[in-house]
C-alpha cells in the first residue's frame, strides 16, 4: 500500500518520464515536497536541463540548477520509483487521428523496469479508453 508519509518522508521516489513542457514543470514542482527523478530518452535533453536551459521555457534556469530531481537518460533509475507519471506527446495527424507511439514506447519502458505495487499514471492527452486499450495491455505484457 502507497503511503503519502513514505513520499514527504522522502523514503519512496516519483519518476516523471518525458521532460517537455508538461514533465518538466511537474517534476520541478513535486521536487518541493518529494524525491523525483527525472526521465527522458534524450541526453541532450537532460544534459540541457542539467545546464539549467530549458528549451520549452517553461522553467526558469535558477529552478533547474536548484532543483534536488535527479535528471537522467538511463532508464534503470525508474526502478526506484513507486510512482511512475508519463507525460509524453500524443499529437494528432491530419485526420485528427492521434500519434501514440511516444506513448507506447514510454510505456514499454516504464514496463521494463516496475516494481511490485508500483502505480503508473498518464498525463497525456488520449481519448477515453486509450490508457486501458494501448497501455495497460504493454504494461501487463512487459513487466
Amino acid at each position: 500500500m502507497i503511503k503519502l508519509k513514505d513520499f514527504t518522508e522522502k523514503k519512496e521516489k516519483i519518476c516523471v518520464i518525458g521532460l517537455g513542457y508538461v514533465g518538466l514543470p511537474l517534476a520541478v514542482l513535486f521536487s518541493t515536497k518529494y524525491d523525483v527523478i527525472g526521465f527522458d530518452i534524450s541526453s541532450t535533453r537532460i544534459s540541457e536541463i542539467k545546464k539549467g536551459y530549458d528549451r520549452t521555457g517553461e522553467v526558469e534556469a535558477e529552478k533547474l540548477l536548484s532543483s534536488p530531481i535527479y535528471f537522467t537518460s538511463n532508464p534503470e533509475a525508474i526502478t526506484r520509483a513507486r510512482i511512475i507519471i508519463i507525460t509524453v506527446p500524443t499529437p494528432v495527424d491530419e485526420h485528427n487521428k492521434p500519434d501514440l507511439s511516444h506513448m507506447k514506447a514510454a510505456t514499454s519502458t516504464a514496463a521494463q523496469y516496475l516494481n511490485n505495487n508500483t502505480v503508473v499514471v498518464y498525463e497525456s492527452t488520449v481519448y477515453p479508453g486509450a490508457t486501458e486499450e494501448v497501455c495497460v495491455p504493454i504494461l501487463e505484457q512487459e513487466s
